[in-house]
Formats: structure tokens, C-alpha cells, sequence
């Protein structure tokens, strides 16, 4: 499961990444995410994550393991336990969003818990075939599978919208 995950984020890390020197990483995800819902017309990453991954959503919002302040939390030794109650509010505005049916902002929500995951397995936080990150990573793997082909098929269906330049472009030998 753990390469099948990292496979995964490869693809949609190429799908996404572009000159980052103009903004952050979490500002540049937002961004396509946002540009991505909107020239979505049949609503398909919509139908995706308020119909087949409401319990996988659910299950990965509710998890403080997939939620980079509980480690921050951890590393800086804050006992205030100010993580829990911004672990609180997250939970509460995830609620909020998946109830307005704001397509962009939980795909935003998404891809941080993932990204979190993404950290523990790439920068060893978990070892290879652990028992730790075992639900939280069957759950990423699951909504990863579906959106990473589903956003290909937007992108695909709208050759003319700029997604930015290719950040590794293929070149002669």
C-alpha cells in the first residue's frame, strides 16, 4: 500500500507542480484545485467526494494523525493543547464545508491530511508495511486512485486552459 501511495502522489504531484518560485506549494495546490472545479462542468470530482468518499473524508478529517499541527505539536513538545482545539475548529469547518457542498475547499482540506501522509511515509515517519497509517493511508489510497484519473480527464477535456508550465519537461539526451 505504501508504494501504491507514493505512486499516486507522484502522478498528481506531476499533474499540479509548476514554478512554485511564485507562491507557496499550499497556496499554488489551492489555486489549480480552485481552477479545476471551475471548468468542471459535469462536476465530476463533486459527485466523487459527496457521493462515493463521504465516509473516507470523514474518516481522514476525524483522524489527528493525518493533521500537521498534532505533530508540530508533538516535535515542539507544546503540551497548551492548543493543537486539539485548532484540530477542533478544522473538524468543524470540514463539517461546514462538506455540508454547503464546497467542492474546492474540501479538495483543499483533502490534500493537506494527505499531504501530512505524504511527509510521515516520505520523510520517515513510517516504515515500509507498518501497522502504523494503515486506515488513514487506505483511505488516501482510495480517493487518490479515483481523483488523480478524474482530474487528468478534466485537464484532457480542456486543452486550451493554462495549467502552468511542466516543471521537469522531457528532454533531449
Amino acid at each position: 500500500m505504501d508504494s501504491f501511495f507514493i505512486f499516486l502522489w507522484i502522478c498528481f504531484n506531476a499533474i499540479y507542480a509548476d514554478d512554485l518560485e511564485q507562491s507557496s506549494e499550499q497556496q499554488h495546490l489551492h489555486q489549480f484545485l480552485a481552477k479545476l472545479v471551475a471548468i468542471d462542468q459535469d462536476k465530476k470530482l463533486h459527485k466523487l467526494l459527496f457521493s462515493k468518499f463521504t465516509g473516507s473524508i470523514r474518516t481522514l478529517i476525524d483522524n489527528k494523525y493525518a493533521f500537521e499541527p498534532f505533530w508540530n505539536a508533538l516535535r515542539s513538545h507544546d503540551s497548551s493543547g492548543k493543537w486539539e482545539e485548532l484540530f477542533r475548529n478544522h473538524k468543524q469547518q470540514a463539517t461546514k464545508v462538506i455540508l454547503t457542498g464546497d467542492t474546492s475547499t474540501l479538495l483543499s482540506i483533502i490534500f493537506s491530511r494527505i499531504y501530512t501522509l505524504r511527509n510521515q511515509l516520505i520523510h520517515g515517519g513510517a516504515t515500509w508495511s507498518s501497522e502504523v497509517n494503515r486506515p488513514q493511508l487506505l483511505d488516501a489510497c482510495q480517493i487518490l486512485a479515483d481523483l488523480v484519473p478524474t482530474i487528468i480527464e478534466i485537464m484532457l477535456e480542456h486543452p486550451n486552459e493554462d495549467f502552468g508550465e511542466i516543471a521537469y519537461p522531457v528532454v533531449g539526451r
